[in-house]
């Protein structure tokens, strides 16, 4: 272990980060685009919604189904490295009004749809799903499927708290078709645990990785974060080294995004002083990186590794991963409904999202309509622009052969990219743009050059985390 680390160290010290200084901005992470803060909420209503998602239903729901993201925001206590919509609190009196709530929402929806939706991807995300309790699951799932049916590859997800998630969670899903979870890990050291409010031990991962393993999850997933308080380049390498014995068939490593001045007092549990910038942070994640490749993960999109065994490599292999508001994809839809309050939709011809507010989300579902209160109408603009970003961010490559794909301003973002393509973070060639494998670490800012509405209305005002 300490050879590994005075290795690394050495390595690091010796590499160049002027690159990182240089391209260390503000910027989106590419959930969608547009982005959330351009979205034209002006053209957009809750009719122009129904109109979008019911064009995309009769076009794919036949061939490839639905996808939902379910948004379950209850959490028992506040982790305050996190930037979800949540409700904090201890009483568990919350769980069957809001799973009514949903499965109301989820009514409307189908009473508009013209067929029974044929469902190919449920996610649970949170909050903490595992918050509510299996037989409480188990209502919604089956409400859910009740008015729909299973695609025949369908693929249903969930995210667990390593310190609350029961073997009778894993069963109990497992048994309504879940296959694949994902537990929140971040780190191991306990001085960064307590700073960010966020206590599991390797022992409680281990534990409800093996008992996902023994029920039949084809699929487990660790989420790892760089660049949290008091992490340090020993933490992460400890880190890395327990996730090895556990071996998780895919794992984000994500960059914490420092955003206080959106979540408030959610990420002020600590000092400013106290969170890697810049070069150090750097450190940490290539440290983490090397390890990872070192040990048969290959990274496959912005921040995600998997084993070659695994479908999102796969899915990467073949030209088929999608990134959408639920991260990363082998599953692609091209409509997504999400249920539950501040839970974003996707007809890929516009987005909507939900109340953020509990309170004002049951409210409308009580006035028996669809609890959407913004949303964005795509223009054919920026289909293509999605399309190129999308490509860069699944594939590490893009290019505009198709004229389908050409837009008039390329000439500008080819201007805007020569000095990546000078740097070799990518090369230019045959009207196509490909990511090199230094440019990896770069991708947030190569799909910048492609972001014509950031372009257009730079921000004047805090709106992004920063790109590395």
């Amino acid at each position: 272990m300490m050879t590994i680390l005075i290795h690394l160290i050495y390595k690091l010290k010796m590499m160049s980060f002027s690159l990182i200084q240089k391209y260390n901005v503000p910027g989106p992470r590419y959930t969608s685009y547009p982005t959330v803060p351009y979205w034209d909420e002006n053209t957009f209503s809750s009719s122009n919604w129904e109109a979008t998602f019911l064009k995309s239903f009769k076009e794919s729901n036949d061939s490839e189904g639905i996808s939902l993201y379910i948004h379950l925001p209850f959490c028992e206590s506040l982790c305050t490295f996190c930037g979800c919509h949540k409700r904090i609190t201890k009483q568990h009196n919350v769980e069957n009004p809001y799973i009514s709530a949903v499965l109301k929402e989820w009514d409307l929806y189908c009473n508009i749809f013209p067929e029974q939706p044929i469902i190919k991807e449920i996610h649970l995300g949170g909050g903490t799903p595992t918050f509510f309790s299996p037989e409480n699951l188990e209502i919604l799932i089956s409400g859910i499927l009740k008015k729909g049916k299973k695609a025949k590859n369908y693929e249903f997800s969930f995210e667990g708290h390593p310190s609350n998630t029961t073997h009778k969670h894993l069963q109990k899903l497992y048994d309504l078709g879940f296959k694949r979870v994902s537990f929140g890990v971040q780190d191991y050291s306990d001085k960064v645990q307590t700073a960010i409010h966020r206590i599991q031990t390797f022992h409680d991962v281990a534990k409800v990785t093996f008992w996902a393993r023994e029920i039949g999850y084809t699929s487990v997933s660790h989420d790892l974060v760089y660049g949290l308080p008091f992490q340090t380049l020993e933490n992460v390498i400890d880190t890395i080294e327990k996730t090895k014995s556990l071996s998780p068939d895919r794992l984000a490593f994500y960059s914490y995004a420092h955003v206080p001045w959106i979540k408030g007092n959610g990420q002020r549990g600590f000092k400013e002083e106290d969170v890697p910038k810049d070069d150090e942070k750097r450190k940490l994640y290539e440290a983490g990186k090397k390890l990872l490749i070192k040990n048969g993960f290959y990274e496959i999109g912005m921040d995600h590794f998997a084993q070659a065994s695994d479908s999102m490599y796969q899915a990467f292999v073949a030209g088929n991963l999608h990134r959408n508001f639920m991260g990363y994809t082998s599953s692609k839809t091209q409509l997504m409904i999400g249920l539950g309050a501040s839970a974003i939709s996707d007809s890929w011809y516009s987005f909507a999202q939900n109340e953020k507010s509990i309170e004002d989300y049951y409210e409308r579902l009580e006035q028996n309509e669809l609890p959407v209160f913004r949303g964005h109408l795509l223009l054919e603009e920026d289909l293509i622009i999605r399309r190129h970003i999308l490509n860069l961010m699944c594939q590490f490559t893009t290019s505009w052969d198709d004229d389908a794909l050409s837009f008039p301003e390329i000439a500008d973002v080819i201007i805007a990219l020569q000095e990546m393509e000078k740097d070799g973070l990518l090369t230019i060639s045959n009207k196509t743009i490909t990511v090199t494998e230094k440019g990896k670490t770069f991708v947030r800012n190569i799909c910048m050059a492609f972001d014509l509405r950031l372009k257009r209305n730079a921000p004047n005002t805090k709106l992004f985390s920063m790109t590395i």
